[in-house]
């Protein structure tokens, strides 16, 4: 079965984890100059995103390298 590709918002998403931000609160500030979102809006679809298989078939080594973060900070708790 085929799966419908990730729309726009959502790729815009991974393509923002690709990138690297020089200090603190740049990234926030990237997240709602660039996409219009709130931080935590932001984080709760890119969680939901590493969920995504369409994600991981689009972009694998930036989706397994957030869901290790994401398994290393449960752990943690």
């Amino acid at each position: 079965m085929e799966h419908p590709e990730l729309d726009r918002r959502e790729r815009d998403i991974l393509a923002l984890e690709r990138r690297g931000f020089p200090g603190p609160g740049a990234k926030e500030r990237a997240i709602r100059e660039e996409l219009g979102l709130a931080p935590v809006r932001y984080y709760q679809l890119l969680n939901a995103l590493l969920d995504d298989e369409r994600a991981l078939a689009l972009d694998p080594v930036t989706v397994n390298r957030l869901r290790r973060v994401r398994e290393a900070r449960r752990q943690e708790r």
